[in-house]
C-alpha cells in the first residue's frame, strides 16, 4: 500500500511539473515584416442529427457524459432512460441489465454494439446474449445512439427491449494522460494520444485500472485496455476504418449475500459466505469499415470483424444446498472465436418527386463457443457436468425504405429474414439432453415507423414491428421442438417537441410482447420455459438550458405491466418506476461541475409478488477545473451514504446448520456506501 500510494504521488508531482513547463514555454517568434503572412483557414464542417424515427430514441453525445466518473462504461448506459445497471460480482463479469419490463440478465433482450461489432454472445457458458463492455473506454466515445423497441430493420437478435450503439472517435482533440485515485485502493492510469489527425486520422489509447472494492474480501479487481484505431480517406469518395482492442481482467467476488445471514449476524453486509468467487475473462477484438460513394445518391458500405473471447467463472449462488460437504461452486468457462461480415448499399431518388432512401443489406455471424460448466472447491474442479463444442451461424438479408411522400410526413419500413444454424458435439453432458446434431431455424420480421411533424416544433410518431432474441443452441438441440427464435411484437406512439424555449421534451406509450420467455440457465445447464409475456408502460423526459452554462435533464419511467400471460405472475425483477436527473453546469473559467440523482422503486422478485427487491435513491457529484493545460478532477459517489442493494435475487440456498432442503431468501450484493476519486490529467 505504501509503495503504491508513494507511486501515485510520484506519477502526480510529474504531471504537474509537465503542465508548469509548458506553461512556461516562450512564446513563439514573431515574423519578420519582410516575410508575408499567408493564413490558411482551416475548414468548417457543420453536422446536424440524423433524421430520428421514434421517440424513444436518444442520441447522447460525448459532452453529456464527459464529467461522469471515469472508467465504467455503464456510467453512460444510465443516461439511458429506465436501463438499470447492476454489477454483482467484483467489477469484472458482465453488468446485469433491466429496461423496459424485462430482467434482461446480462444482455438477453438488449443488444450492444461498438462501431457495429456486437458485444453480446450467443449461447453463453453463463447467460444467453451476455455482453461484458468493460473492454471500451468511455473516453474513447464519441456518441451513443439508443434505440428502443424491435421497430429497425437493421437490427436484429437481441434487440428487443433495446439497441445500443457506441461510436467510437476517428481522434482525440488533445492528447491526455491521466491518472486517478481514490476509496478502496482505487487506482487509474488512462494515456489518449492522437499521432496523426490530418489524412489519416489516428487514435491510441491505453487503460491500467484496479479496485478492491468496499468488501471485506478485497476484490483486487485488475483491468488492462488497449485500443488503436486508424481512419484514413482513400480517396474523395471512399473511407477505410480500422480498429482493434485487448481487454483483460482478473477479479475475486463476494457474490450475493442470503438476507437472514445478515440480519442474523452471521456476515456483515460487505462480507461473503464463500469469498473464492470470481474469475478472470480476456476479449481482443479487430474492426474494419469501408464507405465508398460509388455515385451521386449511391453509396456502399461494408463492415467485417472478429473476436476471440475466453472467460473462467466461479460462482456460488446455493451455498450448501446441493453438496453439503463440499459446497456448491461451480465453474462456467467459455472460450470462442465470433467473426461476421455485413454490408449495404444505398440508394437516394425521387420517384413522382418524393424523396427516398432505399437500402438492401446483408448480415453474416458465426459463433464457436467451446462451454464447459464444472462443480468446484476453493477454484479446484471436482467434476464437469457439461463440456460442449458449438457453431452457430446466422444469415440476416434486410431491405429498408426511407419515404417522404408529402411535407411533413415520412415513412420509414422495412423487413428482414434471419436464418440460424446450429451444431452440437457434447464431450461431456450429465444433463440427460443429446446436445450432438444440427438444427436449422429462420424467421421473418417487419417493421414500420411514421413520422409527423413538426407543428409547433413538435413531432409525432408511431411504430410497429416484430423481432427477436435467440435461444441458446444448448436448449435449441436438446429439443428441436422448442422455440429457438421467439417473436417479439412492439408498438409504441409518442412526441418530441421543442415548443419550450431552450426545451426538449419527450414521451412515449409502448407495448411489448414476447412469445416465449424460454430461459436456458446456465448455472444448471437446463432450460427453463416461463411461456409468453405481455409488457407495456411510459417514458418521458425534458432537457433544458435555462442558462448558456447550465443544462438540466431528467427523465422517469414506469412499466405498468410486466407479467407472464397465461398465469398473470410477475416478471420478478423487472423495474417498476425509474428516475434520473442531473443538473450540469459548465462556467466560463474553466469550472465544470454535475450533481445527479438516480431513483430505482421497489418491484416485484418473485413470480408470486410475495417478495420485494429494495428500491433505492442515490445522488452523485462530480467536478471538474482546468487551468491551461492541466485539469484536476474529482468525483463523489453515494453522496448521502445510503445503505442499498445493487443486484437482488430470490432462490433457495443452505447455510451449515439449516435444512437439508434450504431456506428461499432474498439475496444481494451490498451497494457502494459513499466514495470518492479524484485525479489529474494533463492536455497537450
Amino acid at each position: 500500500m505504501l509503495r503504491r500510494g508513494r507511486r501515485l504521488a510520484l506519477t502526480t508531482a510529474l504531471i504537474a511539473l509537465a503542465a508548469t513547463a509548458s506553461a512556461q514555454e516562450p512564446p513563439p517568434a514573431a515574423p519578420t515584416p519582410s516575410a508575408p503572412l499567408q493564413e490558411t483557414l482551416p475548414p468548417v464542417v457543420v453536422t446536424a442529427p440524423p433524421p430520428i424515427a421514434s421517440s424513444s430514441e436518444q442520441l447522447i453525445p460525448d459532452k453529456d457524459f464527459e464529467l461522469r466518473p471515469q472508467g465504467r462504461p455503464a456510467d453512460v448506459l444510465r443516461l439511458v432512460p429506465g436501463l438499470i445497471i447492476n454489477q454483482h460480482q467484483g467489477g469484472g463479469k458482465a453488468e446485469q441489465y433491466l429496461i423496459r419490463g424485462f430482467d434482461a440478465d446480462h444482455g438477453t433482450d438488449l443488444a450492444i454494439f461498438v462501431d457495429g461489432l456486437p458485444v453480446n454472445l450467443r449461447s453463453h457458458a453463463h447467460g444467453q446474449g451476455y455482453a461484458d463492455l468493460h473492454f471500451l473506454l468511455p473516453e474513447t466515445v464519441k456518441l451513443v445512439d439508443v434505440l428502443k423497441g424491435p421497430y429497425f430493420p437493421e437490427y436484429g437478435d437481441f434487440a428487443t427491449a433495446a439497441v445500443v450503439q457506441f461510436v467510437t472517435r476517428d481522434v482525440v482533440e488533445e492528447n491526455t494522460l491521466s491518472i486517478a485515485g481514490g476509496s478502496f485502493n482505487t487506482e487509474r492510469y488512462l494515456a489518449l494520444l492522437s499521432p496523426t489527425r490530418d489524412v489519416v486520422k489516428t487514435l491510441v489509447a491505453v487503460e491500467v485500472y484496479r479496485s478492491d472494492g468496499p468488501f471485506d474480501h478485497p476484490n483486487g479487481y485488475l483491468r488492462l485496455n488497449a485500443f488503436a484505431k486508424a481512419t484514413a480517406s482513400l480517396d474523395a469518395d471512399s473511407t477505410l476504418s480500422v480498429w482493434a482492442s485487448h481487454y483483460r481482467a482478473e477479479w475475486h467476488g463476494s457474490g450475493q449475500l442470503p438476507e437472514r445471514a445478515v440480519r442474523l449476524g452471521l456476515v456483515d453486509r460487505f462480507g461473503a459466505i464463500d469469498p473464492n468467487e470470481g474469475g478472470v475473462t480476456q476479449r481482443t477484438n479487430l474492426n474494419l469499415d469501408y464507405r465508398w460513394k460509388v455515385a451521386a445518391g449511391h453509396t456502399l458500405t461494408a463492415h467485417a470483424y472478429g473476436s476471440y473471447y475466453a472467460l473462467s467463472l466461479f460462482n456460488d449462488f446455493t451455498f450448501f444446498l446441493n453438496d453439503p460437504a463440499h459446497g456448491d461452486m461451480i465453474n462456467q468457462r467459455d472460450r470462442r472465436f465470433v467473426a461476421g461480415a455485413d454490408t449495404q448499399y444505398e440508394l437516394k431518388s425521387t420517384p413522382l418527386g418524393a424523396d427516398l432512401t432505399s437500402t438492401a443489406g446483408l448480415q453474416y455471424r458465426i459463433d464457436t463457443p467451446h462451454v464447459v460448466l464444472a462443480s468446484a472447491t476453493q477454484r479446484h474442479q471436482t467434476g464437469r457436468s457439461q463440456d460442449v463444442s458449438l457453431v452457430e451461424q446466422s444469415w440476416s438479408p434486410f431491405v429498408k425504405f426511407d419515404l417522404a411522400p408529402a411535407d411533413k410526413i415520412r415513412l420509414v419500413a422495412g423487413a428482414r429474414g434471419d436464418i440460424f444454424t446450429y451444431d452440437g458435439s457434447q464431450h461431456v453432458n450429465t444433463t440427460g439432453a443429446n446436445l450432438d446434431g444440427h438444427v436449422a431455424r429462420a424467421r421473418p420480421n417487419v417493421k414500420a415507423n411514421l413520422v409527423l411533424g413538426p407543428w409547433a416544433a413538435t413531432e409525432l410518431f408511431g411504430n410497429f414491428g416484430t423481432g427477436f432474441h435467440s435461444n441458446d443452441a444448448r436448449a435449441v438441440l436438446a429439443n428441436p421442438k422448442l422455440e429457438a427464435l421467439p417473436t417479439a411484437t412492439g408498438y409504441e406512439a409518442g412526441f418530441r417537441s421543442r415548443v419550450l424555449p431552450r426545451t426538449e421534451i419527450f414521451a412515449t406509450y409502448w407495448f411489448l410482447d414476447l412469445a416465449s420467455e424460454l430461459v436456458f440457465a446456465g448455472d444448471a445447464g437446463t432450460t427453463q420455459a416461463r411461456g409468453p409475456s405481455h409488457r407495456e408502460g411510459l417514458e418521458a423526459g425534458v432537457k433544458v438550458r435555462p442558462l448558456d452554462w447550465l443544462t438540466f435533464t431528467g427523465d422517469f419511467t414506469y412499466t405498468t405491466h410486466a407479467e407472464l400471460t397465461q398465469t398473470h405472475q410477475a416478471v420478478p425483477l423487472a423495474p417498476v418506476w425509474t428516475a434520473r436527473w442531473d443538473l450540469t453546469a459548465r462556467l466560463p473559467w474553466g469550472l465544470s461541475t454535475s450533481l445527479e440523482m438516480r431513483y430505482l422503486g421497489d418491484r416485484p422478485a418473485d413470480p408470486d409478488r410475495t417478495q420485494t427487491a429494495r428500491g433505492y435513491t442515490l445522488f452523485g457529484w462530480t467536478g471538474r477545473y482546468r487551468y491551461r493545460n492541466l485539469e484536476a478532477f474529482l468525483s463523489v459517489e453515494n453522496v448521502t451514504n445510503v445503505d442499498w442493494r445493487e443486484a437482488q435475487f430470490f432462490f433457495t440456498s443452505r447455510l451449515p446448520g439449516e435444512p437439508a432442503g434450504g431456506i428461499a431468501d432474498i439475496h444481494y450484493t451490498p451497494g457502494t456506501p459513499r466514495s470518492f476519486l479524484g485525479g489529474l490529467a494533463l492536455r497537450f
